[in-house]
């Protein structure tokens, strides 16, 4: 955690100079495996303590000299590294995966790109700083954004938008400090792919997310599907919320009420709550999920709570050299934080179950397969919810939580595409600089995927949804993997409602696949279809509305 570039970099050098050959690889790939490891703990250690208080100066600064004088030498000692196994020529067994990855990387690799590497991090953290500062004054107490999220549920409509107005204006308020930062982030990624020599952001950044498996050309047909299948459902959800709440036309701040009047669920008051009950819910699983998350209480890997200064969001990230995982949330005492944790721990229980493989490579795992280990898990765990399983809920109050989560699942869709399909358009379009030209293009993309919510009067509120998302300004392009990773989640949720012990062996020996195998194959052990398709969507699209009937028509008695 405190060395600096010239303690490390001797053992960078001895590796380069080894002689290296088909008996002394093995030994090579595990040292690497082992220096790689220790740079990039020290490097999330300190991401994490500089999210977990954004107002702590040190961290940041610390975090800061990380990205200055270790990260670029380190990128440039490990290209060195990836350059001499390439060369050798080695294939050694269970490596043609790394293999493909280290090809990759070693291809787009350019020097001059270290410090823009670096700088983009920072501008990363400088949108956390902005958002996670954003407060405002609610009767009588000063509150973040998230903590003002319970406000939302409350059945008094004038209230609901008397707090989503505020909230709105707060983050107006930052408007022109994104769009200037924005300007920074898209002029620094266009010179990314100009200095490897790529013709746009896009492309650069797909070969770096290492996505071997499908092209942007099938991100627009999954954008048709979408369009075909997801969009005509949520407008029949939003229909039908309109209806039950006896409104004239749905509004944004009439999306988390429950539509039928009933108070919103709370399913817990303290943290401490909130970790036991989930921690029993992950033992009805399995007994031995629920024991990995029991060494994260113990071990102190958890960080649940909201308070002012805190990044917003939530996450999970590893610690390799100790093989931990750490997850990070905000939660406020709402169901989806609840959904948040289940998620999170998805991600989690992938850290232990991949711990045993031997290569550092092996963890590269793809976003689109990681996102269904966090996804399948809320949907795994959601016969578990009753108090009488040790969850949070009574029976009728889980079937209410469960029926919101699938309405939400699936409304989902519609918004991953506007989001995905606002990013290739920016990165692959001579205006995605310009905030203006940024604010029409989502607006038509709200248009087209998102139809049911009346946004009149609120129109500058509706075209800058793009400054919210945070994923847009830290994660270019790391979105569709949610879209594509909840239609594998539903297949496996669909496996698990005929054979649960099955499904769940399934999903965990998937886990522990790491990313020994590519991408379509970590579905299919999972017990999925890696697919973009309308027939596909359509399948579990109907597969929802089923059970949400289902859930609806037991809630009625």
């Amino acid at each position: 955690m405190t060395w600096d570039w010239p303690r490390i970099q001797p053992f960078y050098q001895e590796l380069g100079e080894r002689s290296l050959d088909a008996s002394t690889v093995s030994q090579f790939l595990a040292d690497w495996t082992a220096l790689t490891k220790l740079w990039y703990e020290a490097y999330q250690r300190l991401y994490v303590a500089s999210t977990v208080d954004t107002t702590d100066q040190d961290a940041e600064q610390r975090y800061n000299d990380f990205l200055d004088h270790i990260y670029p030498n380190v990128q440039e000692a490990e290209q060195g590294i990836k350059e001499k196994l390439l060369a050798s020529g080695l294939q050694p067994d269970g490596f043609e995966v790394p293999l493909r990855i280290l090809g990759a990387e070693a291809e787009l690799f350019r020097p001059d790109n270290l410090p823009l590497l670096a700088q983009e991090l920072k501008l990363g953290m400088e949108h956390e700083k902005i958002t996670g500062a954003q407060t405002v004054q609610w009767e009588g107490e000063e509150l973040t954004l998230l903590q003002l999220q319970p406000v939302y549920q409350a059945p008094d409509r004038e209230r609901r938008e008397r707090a989503w107005r505020l909230a709105a204006g707060r983050q107006a308020a930052d408007r022109g400090a994104i769009n200037a930062l924005w300007g920074r982030m898209m002029e620094l990624r266009r010179q990314l792919a100009a200095n490897a020599g790529l013709p746009d952001y896009r492309q650069y950044r797909w070969q770096k997310q290492l996505r071997f498996d499908y092209t942007p050309q099938d991100c627009q047909v999954f954008h048709r599907a979408i369009e075909q299948v997801a969009v005509p459902a949520s407008r029949v959800l939003y229909e039908k919320r309109r209806r039950q709440l006896g409104v004239d036309r749905l509004r944004p701040w009439d999306l988390e009420v429950d539509p039928q009047g009933r108070l919103p669920l709370r399913p817990f008051e303290t943290v401490p709550e909130l970790e036991a009950k989930t921690s029993a819910i992950f033992r009805q699983v399995d007994p031995e999920l629920g024991e990995y998350f029991e060494v994260m209480r113990r071990e102190g890997l958890l960080d649940l709570d909201n308070r002012v200064g805190k990044a917003p969001g939530g996450y999970c990230t590893d610690f390799p050299v100790v093989r931990r995982p750490f997850i990070f949330t905000n939660a406020v005492g709402v169901h989806d934080d609840v959904q948040t944790l289940l998620h999170e721990g998805g991600h989690a229980f992938h850290v232990f179950e991949a711990g045993h493989l031997p290569y550092f490579q092996h963890f590269q795992v793809p976003l689109e397969f990681m996102e269904v280990a966090s996804m399948a898990m809320e949907m795994l765990a959601s016969p578990y919810l009753t108090v009488d399983q040790g969850g949070f809920y009574s029976p009728a109050e889980a079937a209410r939580a469960r029926l919101e989560h699938l309405e939400r699942s699936l409304l989902f869709w519609p918004y991953m595409a506007v989001v995905d399909a606002f990013q290739h358009w920016a990165y692959t379009h001579p205006g995605g600089g310009n905030s203006e030209q940024c604010d029409a293009k989502w607006a038509e993309l709200w248009e087209r995927f998102m139809p049911g919510v009346d946004w009149s009067g609120l129109e500058d509120d509706l075209v800058t949804g793009w400054q919210r998302k945070a994923h847009i300004h830290t994660d270019p392009f790391y979105y569709i993997e949610y879209g594509l990773a909840l239609m594998g989640a539903v297949q496996v949720w669909r496996n698990a409602m005929a054979d649960q012990p099955r499904a769940v062996a399934d999903y965990r020996k998937a886990l522990s696949l790491g990313y020994s195998v590519p991408l379509p194959k970590l579905y299919a052990a999972a017990g999925a279809r890696f697919a973009f398709d309308s027939e596909t969507l359509g399948e579990v699209v109907d597969l929802m509305l089923e059970v949400i009937d289902e859930l609806e028509s037991q809630l009625a008695f």
